[in-house]
């Protein structure tokens, strides 16, 4: 077995791209569904009016990149406004179904409209003023294991101030008064209410702040690929973030960012380890082809989520006390 390539995948899985979009996707999603309790299954929706934000204002339109950023937290927030303005004042599965549909929703608009997106093929050619503003002349390489090429650092070195930045903010509003109230909510919002406090206003105002964080991760996506595609934004990208949010544990500031390390890490490791193993005679074909190996990762890893909220329902680093997870 080829220990060398194993270890480097694996390792390149904790810092990259593809791990700070999730990232950023579970700390808006951690708002969300960890402090206040709501059930928002359309994260992807977030983060795809983000990104296609940004690549049609340069890509269609021609506008300059830094207007399509601003275009593209604007249409997150607008989205927040549309989904939440008519369910937020009913029960919490209302928010989810809503949720998960305007998710599916905005993918099919994105497909249907390709005028301007790009339809099924998406768009390019919208990042080449990200990329020119790149600091770096050559790829980093630390032995034989880390290769990431000048683009790649980059965009990493954006997002991880992406990541600080909204777990700044996350850690800040928590800890504030308005924090209080939001965690009160998500406990029970009929006290809160009784205390006087306009509940829906602060369940939109935690819609608002989840979705302009996770949205970030859309801009990663984007830049990261040079290109934005509706397929990359589906149901299933919520489905991981919520998973990363219990794996590292609901209402912890932290937790989303540690959450997403160890669960791209254990893909990583699972893919590169199983196809090894196979050539390597371990494992016999009989059993698993190369070929079944990219899906029995996920079900080892769907296994390993499984009896993690059965044994340790808050998550690896989350507070019993804080929120726990009932999956017996």
């Amino acid at each position: 077995m080829n220990f060398e390539v194993i270890a480097g995948v694996s390792l390149e899985s904790l810092i990259n791209a593809q791990m700070i979009a999730y990232a950023l996707a579970a700390i808006g999603l951690n708002v969300h569904f960890g402090y206040t309790g709501l059930l928002n299954f359309g994260q992807s929706a977030f983060l795809g009016v983000a990104a296609y934000g940004l690549a049609m204002t340069v890509a269609t339109f021609g506008l300059p990149f830094w207007l399509g950023l601003i275009v593209g937290l604007l249409s997150a927030v607008v989205l927040a406004l549309l989904l939440g303005v008519p369910t937020l004042r009913l029960r919490a599965d209302y928010l989810a179904i809503v949720t998960i549909a305007a998710a599916e929703i905005v993918r099919l608009l994105f497909r249907y409209f390709s005028e301007y997106t790009g339809g099924s093929d998406g768009l390019q050619a919208f990042s080449d003023d990200f990329y020119a503003m790149n600091p770096y002349g050559s790829a980093l390489e630390i032995g034989n294991l880390i290769s990431f090429s000048a683009r790649e650092l980059w965009i990493m070195t954006v997002g991880w101030v992406l990541i600080a930045i909204s777990v700044t903010i996350v850690l800040f509003a928590m800890r504030s008064p308005w924090g209080r109230v939001i965690k009160a909510i998500r406990e029970d919002e009929d006290a809160v209410r009784s205390l006087g406090k306009n509940v829906v206003s602060y369940k939109m105002q935690a819609l608002v702040l989840g979705g302009v964080l996770g949205s970030l991760g859309g801009y990663v996506i984007a830049l990261g690929n040079a290109a934005v595609q509706p397929d990359t934004f589906g149901t299933e990208f919520t489905f991981y973030a919520y998973a990363i949010v219990i794996l590292g544990g609901a209402a912890r500031v932290f937790g989303p960012v540690a959450g997403s390390m160890i669960f791209w890490f254990l893909l990583a490791f699972v893919n590169a380890t199983l196809p090894e193993a196979i050539r390597a005679g371990y494992i016999p074909t009989w059993l698993m082809t190369e070929t079944q190996a990219g899906a029995v990762q996920y079900i080892l890893v769907g296994l390993g989520l499984m009896l993690l909220l059965i044994f340790r329902p808050q998550g690896l680093f989350g507070d019993k006390k804080e929120v726990m997870l009932d999956g017996r």
